[in-house]
């Protein structure tokens, strides 16, 4: 943006123009001042009562001819009828002149979206809406047309608006649109020109304070920030001249020379960022795709490697299942010979349980005969035995006489002997008259 467009401020004033440029001036203003308020240059004067006057005179003394010619007789009396019927004639065409002159005099016209403030002897009486209207009290007039519906654009740059390091800024634009809501209160409270100056200075002031709160460095960021606390600030001070604020913005700031070089450094280094960035982003781009395509062939080297193992491993898989027939049909040919061989174990195991059924059956047949026989070869080791047993030898120790030692050891010599005799033999005398000598006592 050139400084002479940052420099340039909007001007309110208003004007003062015949009806038929109201609408222009309303509209567009002349050599950019915004006229939101026009004064009309009124036509309207009270020589309309000049020929309603003169009409009721003409009127008045072709009456009084009339009055006259009644009291005249001869030429006279024609002369004042002659001349009272002219005098009818002027009275009536200037009282019909008179009547259309003040009829087009009261017509007043409001352009569409304005408002015309109606005043009597100079006071207010009331608003006049869009239209015709008629104003047929001789003092009655439109002193003021008032803009009500238009959006009035208004444009305020502050020069030198210090940030909070106390920086000044080159200018800050403040660009905003209001609207009056009410003529009568805008007219007679503040006026147009003095409205200039009253919102010229509330922006001001409210374009300083928020500057204060943002730091050099960060000016940049009121171009196109919210600026609804100070549209309801404006609104605040500005509704007691019947204005609205409607709409705000800040347009643009413009930084001292050495920020715009810093900054202007600081988009060079981030264009060159930018720029760096792309590249990376384009040499990252391609190292993806040869990835990509590596990763491509790999896959084509895995599918074909897979495709190969999966061949291989169906080869396997049949010869695992031929050699599992094969191992089947030898474990079915081992299995009918193990078959083979227990079937013929089996019918020699029957074969032979048959016989030893068959040897128990002789055996139970001849089991009275074996138990003769058993009985039999016992009776005849009984009476072998019993020839072959020996002989008893009892010795008396009941006697009256002592037992001695001596005899005790004399029956212990002699008994062993006497055990070995043959059934029927006989002890020797001596050993025979020994024992017999021997102490009965009770023992052997």
């Amino acid at each position: 943006m050139s400084s002479t467009h940052v420099n340039r401020r909007s001007v309110i004033s208003e004007a003062v123009a015949p009806w038929s440029e109201v609408a222009q001036l309303l509209r567009g203003g002349e050599a950019g001042t915004l006229i939101p308020v026009i004064i009309p240059r009124h036509r309207r004067r009270l020589w309309w009562m000049l020929p309603l006057w003169l009409g009721l005179f003409a009127l008045l003394a072709s009456v009084m001819l009339t009055v006259r010619e009644s009291g005249s007789d001869g030429v006279s009396d024609t002369a004042y009828g002659a001349l009272a019927g002219f005098s009818y004639t002027v009275g009536v065409l200037l009282l019909v002149l008179g009547l259309l002159w003040w009829w087009r005099s009261s017509i007043v016209e409001i352009e569409q979206g304005t408002h015309g403030v109606l005043t009597r002897y100079g006071a207010v009486t009331r608003t006049l809406d869009a239209g015709r209207h008629y104003l047929w009290h001789p003092w009655s007039r439109v002193d003021f047309v008032v803009d009500t519906a238009t959006e009035i654009p208004y444009s305020a740059p502050v020069m030198a608006c210090p940030t909070r390091e106390n920086v000044p800024l080159r200018s800050i634009e403040f660009f905003l649109k209001f609207r009056i809501t009410d003529a009568v209160l805008f007219v007679r409270t503040i006026g147009a020109g003095n409205f200039d100056l009253v919102l010229s200075s509330a922006v001001q002031d409210a374009i300083r304070q928020r500057a204060r709160q943002v730091q050099t460095e960060r000016a940049y960021d009121l171009r196109g920030s919210d600026v609804a606390d100070m549209q309801e600030l404006l609104n605040h001070l500005l509704s007691r001249y019947g204005v609205r604020i409607t709409g705000s913005n800040i347009p643009d700031v413009q930084l001292p020379a050495q920020y715009q070089q810093h900054l202007a450094t600081r988009e060079r280094v981030a264009k060159e960022r930018t720029a760096y960035d792309q590249e990376w982003g384009l040499t990252r781009k391609r190292r993806i795709d040869s990835l990509g395509m590596d990763i491509e062939r790999a896959k084509k080297v895995r599918d074909a490697r897979i495709v190969e193992v999966r061949a291989a491993l169906n080869r396997a898989r049949e010869e695992v299942a031929q050699l599992l027939e094969e191992q089947e049909t030898n474990a079915q040919r081992v299995r009918f010979e193990i078959e083979t061989r227990g079937r013929s174990g089996l019918i020699a195991a029957e074969n032979e349980a048959r016989a030893q059924r068959a040897l128990a059956k002789a055996y139970r047949d001849n089991r009275a005969v074996l138990q003769y026989e058993l009985a039999r070869r016992r009776l005849e080791v009984g009476a072998e035995l019993a020839a072959k047993a020996p002989r008893p030898v009892v010795v008396r120790t009941d006697g009256g006489g002592d037992s001695s030692a001596l005899s005790t050891l004399l029956a212990a010599q002699l008994l062993p002997r006497m055990t070995a005799l043959p059934s029927g033999g006989s002890l020797p005398a001596g050993d025979d008259a020994a024992w017999d000598e021997a102490p009965e006592d009770g023992t052997r």
